[in-house]
């Protein structure tokens, strides 16, 4: 019975741990905040202001989310504990693979779950914009796109987050030239920002006769997805708005009218575009969505700068210097270079199983 003990022992020792996460998750002032959203949703004409109900419908989701997950986690510590005890005191073993994998289970929870209060960021509590970009490299570097782009959207299922494509570049013979998608999740942008950068592809090109290994980069842009109410200004003479035709590969889904709507930021030169909709109002909405989001985004990066700049260090995005390298040949190998977490089943990764390295960054800038 010494695995139960020893396991009896890991509980005890980790019991502090979520402890300090119960008080690191502010329950309290959750439970206070939802108490005033039950009783705002509950006052008549509360239901006409839709986009106001909206707004406190989500948030009182988040809350209980919250509250919710915090008490499993305090359900399934106690479950182990209680294995341990009876295992022990019945000197029976057959509970033990139970207890290891459940142990696993809640272990791994807690860990992500302490790395979600690490996000205290201004925007990280919001949706997220994933903008993609494929490099110099033709074909190769178009279809190594589409892959991260699928790459992306697959992350998304596995957290139950909604993903919509808001603008899409086919490629010249496969892949696309760009694309942008929006995800919808608590924490979408706090966990996928660290996914700004340049992405490094290595395999044996299909599109190469001669079977030669290639190397590929595609650009990511990470923003937060921001609302109309975000208190952001943009003053409509800054702005030169035009409309053009669908340029997706063809058949039944593209527009025959000019419903795709550019839109120029005039004073940061910020460009934006959004062609999926039929409705040129709903493309505009989209648009204006994103140059919100790249806004914001401009305006953190430069606070980051500043920060970076103090404690000395230089922060470079450009072609070369790669925040991640996928290799496909003459190994199988995902790295992250900026925290060397790697993960070696690359068919995974390209799955969405991206925990892994979004964790790894969320610990190493847990003090900045």
């Amino acid at each position: 019975m010494l695995e139960f003990e020893e396991y009896k022992v890991k509980l005890n020792n980790i019991k502090p741990t979520l402890e300090d996460l119960g008080a690191a998750l502010k329950l309290d002032e959750a439970e206070r905040e939802l108490d005033e959203l039950t009783a705002q949703s509950e006052k008549p004409g509360f239901w006409e202001d839709l986009e106001n109900s909206q707004k406190v419908l989500k948030r009182t989701k988040q809350l209980r989310s919250k509250r919710e997950g915090y008490k499993k986690m305090q359900d399934a510590f106690d479950d182990l504990y209680t294995i341990c005890e009876m295992a022990i005191e019945e000197n029976d073993e057959s509970m033990l693979d139970e207890l290891v994998a459940g142990y696993n289970a809640f272990e791994k929870k807690l860990q992500d779950t302490r790395l979600a209060t690490l996000l205290s960021g201004e925007y990280d509590s919001f949706g997220a914009i994933l903008s993609f970009h494929a490099g110099a490299g033709g074909t190769e570097a178009q279809d190594w796109t589409l892959m991260l782009f699928r790459m992306y959207q697959r992350w998304a299922e596995r957290h139950g987050f909604t993903c919509k494509t808001m603008d899409y570049l086919d490629g010249e013979e496969a892949g696309i030239k760009s694309a942008t998608i929006s995800i919808e999740g608590e924490n979408a942008y706090g966990y996928l920002k660290s996914e700004n950068g340049i992405h490094r592809l290595v395999r044996i090109s299909p599109f190469d006769g001669s079977g030669r290994r290639h190397t590929s980069f595609a650009a990511i842009e990470v923003m937060p997805a921001l609302t109309e109410d975000t208190d952001m200004e943009i003053r409509s003479e800054d702005l030169k708005v035009d409309t053009y035709r669908s340029s997706g590969a063809g058949g039944q889904h593209v527009n025959k009218t000019e419903s795709a709507i550019r839109i120029t930021h005039i004073p940061s030169g910020v460009v934006v575009s959004c062609q999926t909709e039929r409705s040129q109002h709903q493309n505009r909405e989209y648009a204006m969505s994103m140059l919100r989001s790249r806004l914001a985004e401009i305006k953190e990066r430069q606070h980051l700068e500043k920060i970076d700049d103090i404690k000395g260090v230089q922060m470079k995005i450009e072609w070369g210097s790669q925040i991640r390298s996928y290799v496909f040949m003459p190994y199988t190998l995902a790295k992250d270079h900026r925290t060397n977490y790697e993960n070696g089943n690359i068919n995974a990764v390209m799955d969405g199983d991206l925990d892994g390295f979004i964790n790894a960054y969320l610990s190493m800038n847990a003090g900045k």
